[in-house]
């Protein structure tokens, strides 16, 4: 049985948690592409396969610092030939995060002091109305710190804030339910 299931009817990852190794994820659906459209021309497996390289890039230096929960989604779990990024959440603590001793760290593994989430450092992009964080510059990757019972801004569709569990488990365009990636170091059982 694949790690990670074929997408469903509406195009999206079903529900769910996959716990993934980035061998796995090279190895799946997500970047060789849908049985059904293994003829089409247009599934970009070569961009995909390099937004995994930058995931995995990130995802080690979370690693390193202690940070082992890391979760992946985006329009990058969903039947999208071309996804412009992955977005994702790491679970910490808030006292490292609240400090800055988290982003210090990190950014002593990443020159160019990408690991920040400062309204401020964001920059525009060419062809995107979406001001990007330092990070997606660089990696076209943006995942953002979760400490448990905190609240992320991101409203449903009643306007209640959810914590980004909730909300990254859901598509953007409808709010419909799809299954995120939960990243490992190794084999897991």
């Amino acid at each position: 049985m694949a790690v990670i299931p074929p997408f469903n009817s509406k195009g999206l990852l079903p529900p769910g948690e996959f716990d993934v190794t980035f061998d796995e994820l090279r190895q799946s659906i997500l970047i060789i592409g849908p049985q059904a459209q293994a003829e089409r021309s247009c599934w970009d497996s070569a961009w995909r396969a390099h937004l995994v390289h930058n995931l995995e890039v990130l995802t080690r230096q979370l690693w390193q610092v202690g940070v082992t929960a890391v979760f992946a989604d985006g329009s990058f779990v969903e039947e999208k030939d071309h996804p412009n990024d992955i977005d994702g959440y790491f679970e910490c603590e808030l006292a490292p995060l609240k400090s800055g001793q988290l982003a210090r760290d990190l950014n002593r593994l990443d020159a160019g002091g990408i690991w920040t989430w400062d309204p401020a450092s964001r920059r525009s992009c060419r062809g995107s109305p979406k001001r990007q964080l330092p990070m997606w510059h660089k990696y076209r990757i943006e995942l953002y710190p979760h400490v448990p019972g905190l609240l992320s801004g991101i409203r449903d569709r009643w306007g209640n804030e959810m914590e980004f569990p909730s909300a990254f488990r859901r598509s953007r365009r409808d709010g419909t339910p799809r299954g995120i990636l939960k990243l490992c170091s190794g084999t897991h059982p």
